[in-house]
């Protein structure tokens, strides 16, 4: 798959994702975070179901597993 989304704005977003592992070690919750925060503005609240774009989201996920480290 590959995305309309430029190669730096992917690995931008995955590397503003880590900061939300602090909360919560779960890669896809902390990508789609980043991504909404992006797209809105504003990181999500407790009951907001704004969308976000899938192929963007799918992408910052992707990039994130690849950047993990192996154990």
């Amino acid at each position: 798959m590959t995305a309309p989304y430029p190669r730096s704005l992917i690995v931008e977003l995955a590397t503003a994702s880590q900061e939300f592992d602090a909360t919560a070690r779960d890669l896809e919750r902390n990508c789609w975070m980043a991504v909404h925060r992006h797209v809105h503005g504003v990181l999500p609240s407790e009951y907001d179901i704004r969308e976000v774009p899938e192929d963007l989201y799918l992408a910052v996920l992707q990039q994130r597993r690849q950047d993990a480290p192996t154990t």
